[in-house]
């Protein structure tokens, strides 16, 4: 094939690395890293260590001064746990909106969510192929409880004909539904519920869409640590946001969120992540402020603990 690239082995790919100016001291160990996780995965997390042409800004093939194999595998690993701790802290995230979506859904209509007339305007917009939104999500909605084995479904199959009351029915919806869901629901509901977090509807609505992006990226995978975001939520005028407000598209600001949902329902004490981020490879060519985290964020109200 014209233009690819050539095969390298593992050998080569580590020699390659060490004539571009990485130091590598251990042999074995970078091959064995290579073999589990792939080059190209690996070189999302050296790539700010390349140096880059100072009017184009183009990334060039050599490696800064103090560029290390090492330093490559802490910023991995860190990441790795990152991952693993954001989606424990959006779960319950998840848990809880689930809960109040059933809960104020359920006291309007246990099936007011399978009627787009009941629901708010959202639910009526019609997108470019003729459908409504609402027939969107219910066509998700239905694949789910179609594919689902949990009991309670086969229990309300075979009663009441597959019609769950909405408590029920949030138990098998995935964030994205649920977000959707509640950008739908009733005026009330929606009001009812962003309420709770000290938000308004629409700034609820953003964070929760925000967060389901956040949320793929650590299922999936996918470097998350100094990861620069196309969307960036809504904000409230608390003041505990104030110092992140610019840094929104940045990790430390979608960060910040969580740590705010946590503290306002009072689902955890959100030291979770404070106490991850103090685990950050002290290094001063991928410093931690790469994640968006400004200086002294240990003392900012929603890290502090």
């Amino acid at each position: 094939m014209t233009g690819a690239k050539q095969f390298k082995t593992y050998t080569e790919q580590v020699e390659l690395l060490r004539t571009r100016g990485m130091r590598i001291d251990n042999q074995d160990g970078a091959e064995h890293l290579l073999a589990q996780l792939n080059y190209y995965r690996l070189s999302g997390y050296w790539y700010p260590m390349r140096r880059f042409t100072p009017d184009t800004g183009v990334a060039l093939d050599e490696f800064i001064k103090g560029a290390s194999f090492d330093l490559v595998v802490s910023l991995y690993e860190f990441d790795e746990q990152l991952r693993h701790n954001v989606f424990i802290e959006l779960d319950r995230i998840e848990m809880a909106i689930r809960a109040m979506l059933g809960y104020e859904l359920g006291s309007v209509d246990p099936l007011v969510y399978l009627d787009s007339t009941r629901l708010g305007a959202l639910a009526r917009q019609r997108r470019k192929d003729g459908r409504s939104v609402h027939d969107v999500w219910l066509e998700k909605y239905k694949t789910s409880v179609e594919s689902s084995k949990e009991d309670f479904v086969q229990h309300h199959n075979t009663k009441y004909g597959g019609e769950m009351p909405i408590w029920a029915a949030v138990e098998i919806m995935d964030w994205g539904m649920l977000s959707y869901l509640y950008g739908m629901s009733p005026t009330i509901v929606r009001d009812h519920i962003s309420r709770q977090c000290a938000l308004s509807a629409p700034q609820l609505e953003s964070w929760l869409k925000s967060l389901n992006i956040v949320r793929n990226y650590a299922a999936h995978h996918a470097r998350m640590f100094n990861h620069v975001y196309d969307i960036k939520p809504k904000l409230n005028d608390d003041p505990r946001l104030t110092p992140v407000a610019r840094k929104m598209n940045r990790t430390f600001g979608q960060l910040t969120l969580i740590q705010y949902l946590h503290r306002q329902l009072g689902l955890s004490p959100a030291e979770r992540l404070p106490t991850l981020l103090n685990t950050y490879p002290d290094n001063d060519i991928v410093p931690l402020s790469r994640t968006g985290a400004t200086e002294g964020w240990q003392n900012l109200e929603l890290w502090a603990f």
